[in-house]
């Protein structure tokens, strides 16, 4: 069961953050939005570092 759930985490989560930051961001820009843009960059860094945040609380290191 630790398997799956590291897998979400490590894999699927992270993708599909980052496709939603790159969707905000362009949005963003093309209708000069601040803040979509400013919430694009937070979910795409998000989906970067979300895997090196959650899983050693997952797996116990």
């Amino acid at each position: 069961m630790v398997f799956t759930g590291t897998l979400i985490y490590s894999h699927f989560l992270p993708g599909i953050l980052a496709v939603i930051g790159i969707f905000l961001i362009c949005n963003g820009i093309m209708d000069r939005k601040n803040n979509y843009t400013i919430i694009g960059v937070a979910l795409f860094f998000l989906a970067g570092l979300l895997p090196f945040l959650i899983l050693p609380f997952m797996l116990g290191t």
